[in-house]
């Protein structure tokens, strides 16, 4: 059986590091390595999206960055229970016309008993920006 560690239940120390790990995979831009993280018939909602399992975690993702260009996330920590961590984001990106944006959110995790994202339901609302008033340079 697939594990992803830390484990729930989460301690404050687990939930950041499990937080960390996530921001750390996403900021790859690695679908395939991204999916290992989530549960075979992992359930998400990412703005008016409906994703179900990691073949349509991949499809998703690969499409994200091929019209998100320059991705740069950062995650912070907002609440943790048992095995649900809640987080607040922001992430910038280019789209394919050049423009700049600021991406700002909440998600809320719910994770198996082997660390694996169940379910994961994305708030996400786009702010453009000028180049110049970007915060995640590379």
């Amino acid at each position: 059986m697939e594990k992803k560690h830390p484990l729930p239940p989460f301690t404050l120390e687990t939930a950041l590091q499990k937080i960390q790990f996530a921001e750390d995979a996403w900021n790859t831009k690695n679908p395939e390595k991204i999916s290992k993280a989530y549960t075979l018939d992992s359930e998400w909602r990412n703005r008016d999206k409906f994703i179900n399992g990691r073949e349509e975690i991949v499809e998703f993702l690969s499409n994200k960055w091929k019209n998100e260009l320059n991705y740069k996330l950062k995650k912070e920590y907002w609440a943790h229970t048992d095995n649900r961590i809640a987080v607040r984001f922001e992430y910038e990106y280019m789209n394919q016309e050049g423009k700049w944006f600021r991406a700002y959110g909440n998600e809320n995790w719910e994770f198996d008993e082997n660390g694996l994202m169940m379910k994961r339901y994305a708030s996400i609302n786009d702010l453009p920006i000028r180049e110049e008033d970007r915060k995640f340079k590379y």
